[in-house]
């Protein structure tokens, strides 16, 4: 059966809850659109899914003190980890063996790459400088979510809240927890838009996954977490249970630091591990939540690896990236609470602005909003480093 999720919450470009990511989605409406808040010479050339709230507007939401030294990592993570327990009608964290496992690939360099050249003189700046490493928002959120008994972070690039959801069903496997609130959160900033301009696969237009024209991704931001439980507390609570955990595997492409294999060798090795694991074939699998950043050499590589897996009989799959942007550590959270609304809804999401198949697999992504029986999904996130991992969700 699996680990049991009990709650999610999210925050996007597409909505600033599940019920509103989940509106967008059904609607085919993405949150791809200029960059607004960041001013980096860059901005005239890229395309983003960027949050409406401002950091002010996070602050008074979460009726933090005017003087607190929050990033915009931790004010988004924190947003969406208070969502996520309420959803799960969890009062306090005293009464189990809780954690907090989050990733993050920003950390709080969103804040102190704007003081950077004035921490020696800026004193009012300089309580950001703590702020700047991982773990800062990490514990920030763990504080205010009074958990104590386990709290750690998790930086492997894109694929790092999938390794975040997977560390936490091992710990409640393994009796070491009862409960653990899982994800990520990761917030746009010049690092990032600057960095991946530099690798040349971000795309002026609203990007195209899976498409033979594609020209790349477009950056996003976001926050999302699921409380996971054990059999135990949603027994003797009786919890609402929205879906199981069944399966996960990760893998390393062990090919380069930011290009995946052209075999695909370790998001086929992530997704036969998940499988195995969730003790299921392949064509028992309804739908693929694709990692489907629409750059030239992940789309390639992830539909190689799709077609060996699946065969000639590949389920419907999809890249939900044209809505959100692609999210980076949060990915696999955000598309983890997409692949929960899918089985919730029995609805497979479509693939935006797809025209033409990629020659060399000619594998075609569902396109517009499809109503179909579902009981499992499955989800990848590959990242940068070669660290591939595949999360399988099963209905409830």
């Amino acid at each position: 059966m699996g680990v049991a999720i009990t709650g999610m919450g999210i925050i996007s470009a597409i909505g600033h809850s599940v019920e509103e990511n989940k509106t967008s989605l059904m609607a085919s409406e993405s949150g791809i659109g200029p960059l607004r808040h960041i001013q980096t010479k860059n901005s005239k050339h890229i395309k983003v899914g960027e949050i409406s709230l401002s950091n002010t507007q996070l602050s008074k939401q979460l009726q933090l003190s005017e003087d607190h030294s929050f990033t915009r990592t931790g004010l988004l993570g924190l947003f969406a980890a208070k969502a996520a327990l309420q959803n799960a009608n969890i009062i306090t964290n005293a009464d189990h063996k809780t954690g907090f496992i989050t990733a993050t690939t920003v950390g709080g360099m969103d804040m102190t790459e704007l003081f950077l050249k004035q921490f020696a003189t800026d004193v009012d700046a300089q309580k950001y400088i703590q702020s700047h490493h991982a773990g800062d928002a990490t514990q920030k959120i763990a504080d205010a979510l009074d958990i104590t008994e386990f709290v750690t972070t998790i930086s492997t690039a894109c694929s790092s809240a999938a390794n975040a959801i997977m560390l936490g069903a091992r710990m409640i496997k393994a009796g070491k927890l009862d409960r653990v609130i899982v994800g990520g959160s990761d917030p746009l900033s010049k690092f990032t838009i600057n960095g991946f301009k530099t690798l040349m696969i971000q795309s002026d237009e609203p990007c195209a996954p899976f498409d033979a024209h594609r020209k790349g991704l477009n950056l996003g931001e976001a926050a999302a977490y699921l409380v996971l439980e054990s059999d135990e507390i949603v027994q003797k609570e009786n919890k609402n249970v929205l879906a199981y955990l069944s399966g996960y595997g990760n893998a390393n492409d062990a090919f380069h630091q930011t290009a995946s294999s052209e075999n695909g060798e370790g998001a086929f090795l992530a997704m036969q591990k998940a499988l195995k694991m969730a003790g299921l074939n392949p064509n028992q699998i309804d739908y693929v939540n694709a990692h489907g950043t629409a750059t030239p050499n992940n789309d390639l590589s992830e539909s190689v690896a799709i077609q060996r897996i699946f065969g000639k009989n590949n389920p419907d799959f999809s890249s939900t990236k044209a809505f959100t942007g692609h999210t980076l550590a949060a990915a696999g959270v955000v598309e983890a609470v997409f692949s929960i609304i899918s089985l919730q809804e029995q609805t497979v999401f479509p693939n935006l602005n797809f025209k033409s198949a990629i020659p060399e697999t000619g594998l075609i992504p569902v396109t517009s909003v499809v109503k179909k029986e579902l009981s499992h999904v499955l989800s990848n996130s590959f990242g940068f480093g070669g660290n591939c991992s595949t999360l399988i969700f099963s209905k409830a």
